[in-house]
């Protein structure tokens, strides 16, 4: 188990020099944009333009916050994606051409290399206790906006807003807070 501080969180540069890109969490641990095998990371993204391409990998793209934005991935009809869509999963090795709805979004992605790690993206709404069984190889939970608390082998760890919770294997835990959460479950393909 590690927890993720969003002020330790790794800022650089987007890999088509467009944006700036908030990395939360990669596989192994010391992977580059170029050579990973999962990757989670944020980003603000204030102007339309094209996505940068990664091969081999498959990504999906969650609106965290703003009035979001259509993508027109591989030349099909755009997609509207904003706070209230559900996680978008498509191929990140296409084109995919984003236009904001009215200003600035930020958005959260998870990417895995095809034919090593497959994955999910879950939104979890604050309010009651849940109750959670984790069978993903890496599991992560993001707080998206408010604090959350995470109850795991009777130990309770804090959540504030873009602190996450990294947890290898299969897991238990209590999930407690007011604010909205993202479960990320990575497995093996």
């Amino acid at each position: 188990m590690r927890l993720l501080r969003a002020a330790t969180h790794k800022r650089m540069p987007w890999k088509n020099g467009g944006g700036e890109t908030v990395e939360i969490a990669v596989f192994p641990g010391d992977a580059g944009l170029g050579d990973f095998d999962w990757r989670i990371s944020m980003a603000t993204v204030a102007s339309d333009g094209p996505f940068s391409l990664f091969e081999g990998v498959d990504r999906t793209l969650t609106i965290l916050s703003g009035a979001g934005m259509a993508l027109a991935i591989d030349g099909a009809p755009a997609v509207h994606l904003d706070p209230s869509s559900e996680p978008l999963t498509f191929p990140a090795d296409v084109p995919v051409a984003a236009r904001l709805a009215d200003g600035p979004i930020t958005d959260l992605n998870v990417m895995t290399r095809r034919g090593r790690f497959t994955h999910r993206v879950v939104r979890l709404e604050g309010g009651e206790v849940q109750i959670l069984s984790l069978a993903g190889r890496h599991n992560v939970l993001l707080a998206c906006d408010g604090g959350v608390s995470v109850v795991v082998d009777g130990c309770q760890i804090k959540l504030e807003m873009q602190d996450a919770l990294l947890l290898d294997d299969e897991t238990s835990l209590g999930l407690l807070g007011t604010g909205k959460t993202i479960l990320i479950i990575v497995d093996s393909a």
